[in-house]
């Protein structure tokens, strides 16, 4: 199969373990107290307009986010109610009053609306903090640049400090694990623990690097609207929300498209950069359950295949 037909395979860290999702189908592994491995699986849900959105330029970032926050969330609920619970204490989990149906529908609501409320406050305390300093910055471009320095330091500093907790610390080991599995199946290595080992724990699709690329667009996207008064600064800003996270899925995606070309490759290093903070080197029972992870994927998805091929 050549490149242009591989399939493109995403994922996340999870509490003790990794989800990696395929065209159809998301599968988390994660290491239960017990050192065995236990896999939660779904079907990717997207509405039929989110659906249309994911074909459109700069509409189709805003629709992977909201789909990748609402079936992300429903997975790193599973993990986070299994990893710490002890095995033979599993039944305690069946006797929730809660349906299924209403606990994924919920769960995936509110990892939408977390995001929204981060995106939001991630947006408006560096315009506070920038209009602090009007008195020694007092022109257009000025603000605009210090405010992007702001939030440049804030995304900096919260990563740095939930980075010290040991629980964040095995979450950006498994993201590590993460890219290193992906990063070794592009490059066609068995997915084997010493050959993933070997891997980078760095990746041009990352989510870490699109959060990077919001920060730089959002300072050339801010040139164009005004920034006085201050209400119409905030104003701008929320309303330009979806337009910054839209243009920066688009560099996200140039930049993994320009990475095997020595002049343009550069283009995506700010993003990496980030990714020394987010991820870690993982060990090797980490990759364990990585590996584990994407295999199964790879084994659902192929069994989805099959069973198209005999409907037709």
């Amino acid at each position: 199969m050549s490149d242009a037909q591989k399939p493109i395979y995403g994922g996340q860290a999870v509490m003790e373990g990794v989800m990696f999702g395929g065209k159809r189908s998301l599968v988390t592994a994660i290491r239960r107290k017990d050192q065995t491995i236990e896999y939660f699986h779904s079907k990717r849900k997207s509405s039929p307009f989110l659906t249309k959105l994911k074909k459109i330029p700069f509409l189709r970032g805003i629709a992977a986010i909201i789909e990748a926050s609402a079936n992300g969330t429903m997975h790193l609920n599973f993990s986070s109610e299994r990893y710490d619970l002890d095995p033979s204490e599993d039944a305690t989990l069946a006797e929730k009053k809660e349906s299924r149906l209403s606990l994924v529908l919920g769960v995936a609501t509110l990892g939408v609306l977390s995001f929204l409320f981060g995106k939001v406050l991630f947006t408006l305390i560096p315009v506070f903090l920038a209009q602090l300093t009007r008195p020694i910055f007092s022109s257009d471009l000025s603000q605009i640049l210090i405010e992007g320095l702001f939030k440049l330091i804030l995304l900096l500093v919260y990563i740095y400090v939930i980075s010290q907790t040991p629980l964040i610390k095995r979450v950006f080991q498994y993201h590590g694990a993460e890219h290193k599995v992906i990063n070794a199946y592009e490059n066609q290595l068995p997915l084997t623990v010493e050959n993933v080992q070997k891997s980078s724990r760095l990746h041009y699709r990352c989510g870490s690097s699109f959060i990077l690329f919001t920060v730089i667009v959002g300072v050339f996207v801010y040139m164009l609207v005004p920034l006085d008064p201050l209400w119409l600064r905030i104003v701008d800003r929320l309303l330009l929300i979806p337009v910054v996270l839209g243009i920066a899925f688009e560099v996200l995606q140039l930049t993994n498209k320009v990475r095997d070309i020595p002049v343009l490759r550069f283009l995506g290093y700010p993003g990496l950069w980030l990714q020394l903070l987010t991820t870690k080197e993982p060990s090797d029972d980490q990759v364990e359950v990585a590996i584990a992870s994407f295999n199964e994927l790879l084994r659902i998805e192929s069994e989805d295949i099959q069973t198209e091929d005999k409907i037709v």
